[in-house]
């Protein structure tokens, strides 16, 4: 064989080899895609429950207010009771706004990018829909016990003041615990319970990311 016939074929072959690298990367970057737009439909319904659960509170609310309450703390509770309503519907809304807007078309740097934002949006739509429940509960019963025109600040205030305590306690209590849980000696408790409230859709659709781009760098 000639010279120029013999890199002519190395040529050929390197180029078919390229390709064929370039095709199973392009094949490996569908099912990998695919599989990360999977893993986030647990979180698109979860996003939609919590939604649908923002709905009830806001009903709740409306039944107070069609009853006319008289009493200003049953009219506090109800404002309470709406205004969560609206917070979870709202951060709901956000978390599926940016879940959705993610362009799989990207480089998977700008994918991870555009996840991390959402799971930073999903952890926080988390905790408004969460925290407020150490002194909802109290707002919840207030409301519920307003529909019947009672005023349980006047019937049951130890009640009211205690649950409402309780709630102030827990949330102070939860604020330390997040604090003391970020710091440098506690690093790998504090990455394991980011983790936790990050939620398994989330974790596992990062996973399919890191596991595309090591191939890709490697």
């Amino acid at each position: 064989m000639e010279l120029d016939d013999f890199k002519s074929a190395w040529q050929s072959l390197d180029q078919r080899l390229q390709l064929d690298n370039s095709l199973k990367l392009l094949e490996l970057r569908e099912r990998k895609l695919d599989k990360a737009r999977g893993s986030l439909r647990p979180l698109f319904w979860g996003q939609v429950l919590q939604i649908l659960f923002g709905i009830l509170f806001i009903l709740l609310a409306s039944l107070l207010w069609m009853s006319k309450p008289a009493h200003a703390s049953s009219i506090v509770a109800g404002v309470m009771v709406q205004a969560y309503g609206v917070l979870t519907i709202v951060t709901a809304g956000i978390v599926l706004g940016q879940v959705g807007n993610i362009d799989y078309s990207q480089p998977v740097l700008v994918i991870q990018k555009q996840l991390l934002h959402a799971r930073t949006l999903y952890v926080r739509s988390g905790m408004i829909a969460g925290l407020p429940w150490w002194f909802l509960w109290v707002a919840v019963v207030q409301t519920l016990a307003g529909l019947r025109d009672v005023d349980l600040l006047v019937t049951a205030p130890a009640f009211v003041w205690s649950g409402y305590g309780i709630g102030i306690a827990g949330l102070l209590a939860t604020g330390w615990f997040h604090r003391w849980a970020r710091r440098p000696q506690r690093a790998e408790f504090g990455r394991k319970m980011d983790d936790s409230l990050s939620g398994r859709s989330l974790r596992n659709a990062r996973a399919q990311l890191d596991e595309l781009q090591r191939f890709e760098r490697g």
